[in-house]
């Protein structure tokens, strides 16, 4: 299964702020920044790596409730729900 097309720009505008957010966190512990501000700084890279993963499953499971005939629906969505509780 693919990530949706329509999906994968938004995807990568994630990434791609949560890269500049690591190198922001790599930067303060150079300087000796505060612990909490570090910590916070790393949350918010957590989450958004979170809402990438979870756009790319919310992608993979619009895929799997359109299935072709024929399709094994049932184990895409048991794919599908594993990806999704690795990322809980």
């Amino acid at each position: 299964m693919r990530v949706d097309e329509t999906a994968t720009g938004d995807v990568i505008k994630r990434l791609r702020r949560a890269e500049g957010q690591i190198r922001g966190v790599i930067g303060m512990l150079e300087e000796g920044r505060d612990c909490a501000d570090v910590v916070t700084q790393l949350a918010a890279v957590s989450r958004a790596l979170d809402r990438a993963g979870f756009k790319v499953i919310a992608s993979g499971l619009q895929q799997c409730m359109t299935a072709e005939d024929g399709e094994d629906q049932s184990a895409n969505l048991e794919r599908m729900e594993k990806l999704f509780l690795s990322l809980a």
